[in-house]
Formats: C-alpha cells, structure tokens, sequence
C-alpha cells in the first residue's frame, strides 16, 4: 500500500499559528483554515458566545451542517442524472447502452 503524499503547512487560526500535515495542496489547507477561522470569529463577534473553544464548536457543527446539505443536493443530483439516464437510454444505438 502506497502512502499519499502530504504536505506540511503553517496556518493560523484565532491568532494561534498550527502546523498541519495535509494530503490537500498548500493553497486549498490555507482556504479551509481561513474558512475555520472566519466562522469561530464571527460566532464570537455575535456576542451570544465568548469562550473560544464554544465557539469552535459551534462552529464545527454549523460547517458540519453545511457539508450535510451540499451531500444531500450532490446525492439528489446523482439520483436525477440517473433517472435522465435510464430515461434516454432506449433512444440509444444498442451499441451505446451499457448495460
């Protein structure tokens, strides 16, 4: 079994710089970082929660929340496109249907 490659980025999140280890590239670990310090620091900035690892949480959960959506959608998606196909696919040369 072969490992996959990682790459080891500084980033920095409330202030407090982290090194990780990622199988992403440099740029797309620094958007996500980016994208975890915003939502801690506007949870915090809403003023309903102060402590910093509350805050986290609560925003762990809204981005876990999130990527349940967008798999709900890309899983509708899928089904939809395999409907279309199994749709279409009588109007298919026989040569084209694979079955």
């Amino acid at each position: 079994m072969t490992k996959a490659k990682t790459t080891t980025v500084r980033v920095t999140i409330l202030g407090d710089d982290y090194t990780l280890r990622s199988a992403t590239s440099a740029e797309e670990t620094q958007a996500i970082a980016k994208q975890v310090d915003q939502s801690i620091r506007e949870i915090m900035q809403s003023g309903l929660v102060v402590e910093t690892h509350k805050a986290a949480i609560l925003a762990c959960l809204r981005m876990a929340g999130e990527l349940a959506q967008v798999q709900a959608e890309a899983a509708e998606l899928a089904a939809q496109m395999t409907a279309l196909s199994q749709e279409i696919r009588p109007w298919l040369p026989p040569a084209k249907r694979y079955d």
